[in-house]
């Protein structure tokens, strides 16, 4: 079920970002006049702004039917979602819970998807693919380096702080004994948002090191992946990493991310497991 999940996840991430790109299609905003004579579709358009998120709500409702249908005669006795530092459990044989799992589990594979993104940005590769980056944030991008890498703090432990008192009130989580300790479980959810970076920069880097040994072409994608791979290693330029012709800074990059965010995730655990009851 796990892996059901997860695709349709997938698919409806891919509606998100259909309906997100809608808006760039120079054929489906209103056109002046005199160009529509000489502007116009081959077929008529069917498709209108608001059916994707309604087909993206219907994807979402559909599957929690289908959860709490069939979650008990497959023993999936409850949707888990991780958070770092905590993990959340939705039972599959209550509609309500499951439904909010369906959301909410979409809503954290959304949340992934734009703070990989974010880091993107932040690394600022070069076009043409950098602009698909700018299609998804928008303004985003042009924000200050040091503002684009707050905002995962921000937004996750503001969108925890809000969504805390949902899975109190449901007993999904346990009420916390005060305001300030509801600060706290939201500061540590906001930096364990940075963990998710991981897989996308050791994605970089390890595509970095194969084409660095195997020629993929010229195609203007590569150039993108190496410079953002090479502004990801750049604390790592004062190191002598170089043996003849082998450069091991992609190694060494990749071992220092998912060591640094393996200890990183057990001290946030430890910091959050610390917390008063």
């Amino acid at each position: 079920m796990g892996i059901i999940d997860f695709i349709l996840n997938l698919a409806g991430l891919l509606v998100w970002l259909n309906w997100r790109s809608l808006r760039f299609d120079p054929l489906g905003q209103r056109t002046p006049a005199t160009l529509i004579g000489t502007l116009r579709r081959a077929e008529p358009r069917r498709l209108r702004r608001w059916h994707l998120p309604a087909a993206l709500g219907g994807l979402l409702l559909l599957r929690a039917v289908f959860y709490w249908q069939i979650g008990s005669g497959v023993g999936w006795a409850a949707g888990r979602l991780y958070l770092g530092v905590i993990e959340l459990s939705f039972r599959s044989d209550s509609f309500g819970r499951i439904l909010l799992f369906s959301f909410f589990s979409f809503g954290l594979t959304l949340g992934v998807f734009y703070l990989w993104l974010l880091l993107f940005s932040i690394l600022d590769g070069p076009e043409p693919f950098h602009r698909l980056v700018r299609m998804q944030l928008g303004p985003v991008d042009r924000w200050p380096r040091w503002l684009k890498l707050s905002l995962p703090l921000v937004l996750a432990a503001m969108s925890w702080w809000l969504v805390s008192w949902v899975l109190a009130w449901l007993a999904i989580v346990p009420p916390p004994v005060s305001a300030a300790h509801r600060i706290e479980e939201s500061l540590i959810i906001g930096l364990g948002s940075y963990l998710a970076w991981k897989y996308a920069a050791g994605a970089l880097l390890v595509m970095h090191l194969l084409n660095s040994y195997i020629y993929f072409g010229k195609h203007s994608f590569w150039y993108y992946v190496t410079a953002e791979a090479q502004t990801l290693l750049r604390p790592l330029r004062a190191v002598p990493l170089r043996a003849g012709k082998a450069d091991f800074a992609p190694v060494v990059g990749i071992v220092l991310v998912f060591l640094f965010a393996e200890l990183a995730e057990r001290g946030l655990a430890a910091v959050y497991a610390r917390l008063p009851l």
